[in-house]
């Protein structure tokens, strides 16, 4: 019985002993689903547009990248906590909500302020809309073929979706789609840049590599991208392939370097509705009191994984007076760390800061 037992553990795991890393492994799955996607999408390979092929390519890459990002997030013992806890609360009744107003309204944004909520609505569904029409046209999963009654058929993985008229609304929004999102993205990052450019504080934080970088690769893809359009309708095509390599090049680096740079929260973002799903659920169940101060601040359960992946990591905060750091409110753990410092207990005294509650 033992012996079938590990015989079973043994094939079981046969498969992740096939590749060298769960990033491998991964990587492989997911460039082997888009090989049958295309494969399906361009009915079997007999209609590829090779314009987009440096697009195709740079998005491989893209994704590359992006798996190993992930990974290495996600093995972290923190991330793996509230990813497995996370999973587990994805049919909440408000993760719809909730994903709603993170992903789509950017209402955590609201509280700092419209003008960045406005800067992160264009820059963000700018970007969304972009690659809901560039992705299906660079894996052929979507083209268009017209027949001289002057209508286009869509066609979506290599099936006649509809008919529409060539000089018609939709036409007009299909052909103008990459314009909008385009001007979209310049207004968000002219007010972003504007913002960081004139505000003090931002001034004082940010780096030109880390957070001006990413704006100047979306502006000069949107510009040369608009170009296309202005030397198509208003110069007949003058220029047009020079600057087709140009904004093809411009893309391709920027989905090279995304995954590394500021630009990954955006293909990150979605884990920020586990997150929430994760305070909420069990802040619902039973709060902490803080060990001075006795005011809730945190769920009882994040507490005790906070302690925990401090345990894991060998980080132990179990301090003389009984009770771990951890178990501290905000507050309360700074003015025990002055204590520490100063040999005078600050963290029993009842008053709080003045700036505890402080957004920002």
């Amino acid at each position: 019985m033992k012996a079938d037992t590990s015989t079973n553990k043994k094939t079981g795991s046969s498969v992740n002993n096939a590749f060298a890393s769960h990033f491998a492994k991964s990587m492989f799955l997911t460039v082997t689903g888009l090989a049958i996607l295309v494969f399906i999408g361009t009915r079997m390979f007999t209609h590829i547009d090779l314009n987009l092929y440096g697009y195709m390519v740079g998005t491989i890459v893209f994704l590359g990248g992006f798996f190993y990002r992930f990974i290495a997030w996600g093995e972290r013992p923190p991330t793996k906590i509230f990813i497995k806890k996370g999973l587990k609360l994805l049919l909440r009744k408000s993760t719809p909500k909730t994903a709603v107003n993170h992903l789509a309204f950017y209402d955590f944004i609201k509280n700092r302020g419209l003008y960045r909520w406005v800067q992160h609505i264009l820059i963000g569904w700018g970007c969304v809309l972009a690659c809901l029409v560039t992705f299906p046209l660079v894996f052929s999963w979507m083209y268009f073929t017209m027949d001289e009654n002057g209508y286009y058929t869509v066609v979506l993985m290599g099936m006649d979706l509809i008919n529409i008229k060539a000089d018609g609304i939709i036409a007009w929004f299909s052909y103008n789609a990459l314009n909008i999102s385009a001007i979209m993205v310049i207004t968000g990052v002219c007010m972003a840049l504007h913002r960081r450019l004139k505000n003090m504080q931002a001034r004082a934080e940010q780096k030109f590599i880390y957070d001006f970088l990413p704006l100047y690769l979306l502006l000069f893809i949107s510009i040369t991208g608009l170009l296309l359009t202005v030397q198509n309708v208003f110069l007949h095509g003058w220029m047009q392939p020079q600057m087709s390599l140009i904004h093809q090049f411009s893309v391709i680096v920027t989905l090279i370097y995304l995954p590394f740079g500021k630009l990954a929260h955006i293909p990150f973002r979605p884990m920020s509705v586990f997150a929430r799903n994760y305070r909420e659920h069990y802040g619902e169940k039973e709060m902490k009191k803080c060990k001075v101060c006795g005011d809730h601040f945190v769920s009882v359960e994040q507490s005790n994984d906070v302690i925990h992946v401090l345990g894991v990591n060998t980080m132990e905060f179990n301090m003389e007076d009984g009770f771990n750091l951890a178990e501290l409110c905000l507050p309360c753990r700074r003015k025990y760390r002055i204590a520490r410092f100063s040999g005078v207990a600050t963290h029993q005294v009842k008053v709080k800061g003045a700036n505890q509650n402080a957004k920002g």
